[in-house]
């Protein structure tokens, strides 16, 4: 094939430090419940948007045509130094650019059969897909091959029960996934299984009340989420767990009260959003953080205008793309999850985004998994 689409960026949610370490929940337990009550009884009686005087000042335009031509433009970078170093990384560039496009109301302009033709070539014989042609299958490259064959309108040329199989596979007894054979444990893989198979109409293939447990056993004293049982509360986690309990319908289990709480408190004076107290904010939460709020229904607990100014800020006005903060670079990760965040805040510039799936909504509900209301999303 003499075009590779290629994109740039680190990991699956590897937005910060220490995401993937598993540390153990620490923090004032106690004053974190104090707080939390007066907390949310100041959140039920305003909007936080109303007294922002940071949200008076005005908001940049979203540079919507800039930003089509910078993820475009990132398959003509196969001569620099970043494009071999996130050479494993492939397959995720690809679902976050094309992803970017959908929301950006330019679905064909990365050619879908081309698209379709490379997913399709990182998939492993056991039925899996690695994150570029001829790597090991993981079962988050798995989960963006679904999603990306779903955009492109080309889930027919999968073989759904051999990818299905091998989901499966990766669950363990007590109900986690591995991310592959070599065993990793963390409820990003529990999402990205579940969502895998819910996409693929056979979410009844997996034990869904020992996912369930599993994620619940992760939930900690304010709410949130870890990677696995103990492990400190990360926004990103929050999001992978909540999103995994939506899918299996069990959000039962969640604390929306307290989560959301939570959730609101990541909000800095700067109006960008933190993945964990006392860290800097940054673009990529305005999806971790609001799919997550979006689906509690607690979205008016974020003052939109403030954020929504952070995101604008980080804009490359001359190149295009977003950063992870303003006056820093753009790169693909964070021009997708900005667009995420704006499009879930309601921009009427781009098409509204499926916080449970991260896919367009109107996709999900041509699938068949959208469940959304149609208030918030």
């Amino acid at each position: 094939m003499n075009v590779i689409i290629c994109f740039l960026f680190f990991f699956f949610f590897q937005a910060e430090d220490g995401i993937r370490d598993a540390q153990e929940s620490r923090g004032l337990g106690d004053v974190y419940k104090r707080q939390y009550q007066r907390r949310v009884r100041g959140l039920r009686h305003k909007e936080m948007s109303s007294s922002n005087e940071q949200a008076v000042e005005a908001i940049p335009p979203l540079l919507t045509s800039l930003h089509a031509k910078y993820v475009l433009h990132q398959k003509e970078m196969k001569d620099t130094f970043e494009y071999w170093v996130t050479e494993h990384l492939r397959l995720a560039g690809v679902y976050w650019g094309l992803c970017t496009m959908h929301l950006l109301r330019e679905p064909d302009a990365m050619d879908p059969k081309e698209v379709s033709h490379y997913v399709l070539s990182c998939q492993h014989p056991d039925g899996g897909f690695g994150g570029n042609v001829n790597h090991d299958p993981h079962i988050t490259y798995t989960l963006y091959a679904v999603q990306c064959l779903a955009m492109c309108d080309k889930l027919h040329l999968l073989d759904h029960d051999r990818v299905v199989q091998w989901v499966v596979s990766m669950q363990q007894p007590d109900g986690s996934f591995a991310g592959d054979k070599w065993g990793e444990i963390d409820t990003r893989f529990s999402y990205c299984g579940l969502s895998c198979l819910r996409l693929l109409n056979q979410l009844e293939k997996a034990n869904v009340p020992q996912a369930v447990a599993f994620v619940a056993s992760c939930q900690n004293f304010d709410g949130g989420f870890g990677c696995i049982p103990g492990a400190e509360t990360h926004a990103a986690q929050v999001f992978v767990c909540v999103g995994a309990l939506a899918i299996t319908e069990s959000l039962h289990v969640v604390d929306a009260e307290l989560l959301g709480w939570w959730l609101a408190e990541r909000q800095t004076p700067t109006g960008g959003l933190n993945g964990r107290p006392e860290k800097l904010p940054d673009v990529c939460y305005s999806w971790w953080v609001l799919s997550a709020i979006t689906i509690l229904k607690k979205l008016h607990w974020i003052d939109k205008q403030a954020l929504e100014k952070f995101v604008l800020s980080a804009q490359d006005p001359d190149d295009g793309g977003i950063a992870d903060r303003p006056e820093d670079a753009a790169d693909i990760f964070h021009t997708f999850f900005g667009i995420a965040g704006l499009s879930l805040m309601g921009n009427d510039a781009l098409e509204p985004v499926d916080p449970v799936f991260a896919l367009p909504t109107k996709l999900t509900k041509e699938l068949g998994v959208y469940s959304g209301d149609g208030e918030l999303w």
